[in-house]
């Protein structure tokens, strides 16, 4: 079975939910999920010249947030942050700067969803305004209508993340279809969307795995992917623990089978090298808040740099594409 699945990525035939969950179901330590690990650096390799990117992201603010999405340290319900704190322009446009003088490929701007949109806004003009014109700028912001995501366009932005996050609407207060409408209006606008097989647990079947895997698929995003939930103390899915960096590097590959050859980015977050040689070419360095940490400051915690995610690349042979993102380049953006 495991080389008619091979014979089909390389014809490049679709992949069915059964078949998904069939490369789901193999162990991470089996010939067969070797095999189609090699398969997935073949196709993310061949489809971007072997040149995989680091994207950068920081966040304006931290504060306690109402959405109580259960894998989040930033839910109210988890109890993990209690005051709100944000930076003002300035330094969001150091921040911004540094990245970009590191060779971010992309620079991601995020805020928790309860975030003031107008002062979102007006901070993105300063950040842009200082950045160079190829730059590329990404939000990571909750949910928005057309108009919303036209005023992102508008100022600067290339493209979005969002992703329709596993079990949303059981795990989150997020209505699922809510944010499958967000990410038409931010294509209808013009940006690119960036999304995620995310976060993946223990408790996730590979049934659901497969849907999303196929749903991520189907908007022709600028990347998919997967990462794995980790886990916030005293959260009601602390019980489940955490998938092993193995797993999580399983179900990139199957993601990368599972895409259109269009999509050439292949995510894989918090990075690591057996991430990458399963075909995650997309990692992300951070700092500020972040929704996996414990630490206000995530360079000080579960952070990564840039460097050290060029170092992570080089040691699975990849290089580091130099300049604006291709992932994103969809976009008419001037």
């Amino acid at each position: 079975m495991i080389n008619d699945f091979i014979k089909q990525s390389r014809d490049e035939i679709p992949f069915t939910k059964k078949q998904l969950i069939d490369m789901l179901n193999y162990s991470p330590n089996s010939p067969e999920n070797y095999q189609i690990m090699a398969e997935a650096y073949r196709i993310s390799s061949e489809l971007t010249g072997n040149k995989a990117e680091i994207h950068a992201q920081f966040a304006l603010n931290l504060a306690p947030c109402s959405k109580n999405c259960a894998f989040c340290s930033f839910a109210r319900v988890n109890k993990i942050f209690s005051k709100a704190s944000e930076i003002d322009a300035p330094e969001a446009i150091m921040r911004a700067k540094q990245f970009e003088h590191d060779g971010a490929n992309a620079i991601y701007v995020m805020t928790t969803a309860d975030f003031d949109f107008g002062k979102f806004l007006e901070i993105s003009q300063e950040i842009k305004r200082n950045l160079k014109s190829d730059t590329t700028l990404i939000a990571n912001i909750g949910d928005k209508n057309f108009s919303g995501a036209k005023m992102l366009r508008d100022v600067g932005y290339h493209g979005v993340y969002h992703a329709p996050r596993l079990r949303e609407g059981k795990d989150t207060s997020i209505d699922v279809k809510k944010r499958l409408e967000s990410i038409r209006n931010f294509q209808e606008a013009g940006l690119v969307v960036g999304t995620c097989v995310e976060p993946v647990g223990p408790e996730h079947t590979n049934d659901e795995l497969a849907d999303m895997i196929l749903l991520t698929g189907s908007f022709n995003p600028g990347y998919s992917g997967a990462a794995r939930r980790i886990t916030v103390p005293g959260s009601k899915l602390s019980q489940y623990g955490m998938i092993s960096e193995f797993r999580m590097s399983q179900i990139v590959a199957v993601t990368r089978l599972g895409m259109p050859r269009n999509v050439k980015g292949n995510c894989t977050h918090e990075p690591c090298t057996l991430g990458a040689i399963a075909g995650a070419n997309l990692f992300w360095a951070e700092v500020g808040a972040n929704p996996r940490d414990t630490k206000e400051k995530t360079e000080e915690g579960r952070g990564n740099t840039i460097e050290n995610c060029k170092d992570l690349f080089a040691e699975t042979s990849w290089e580091v594409l130099k300049g604006p993102s291709v992932y994103y380049e969809n976009s008419n953006q001037g």
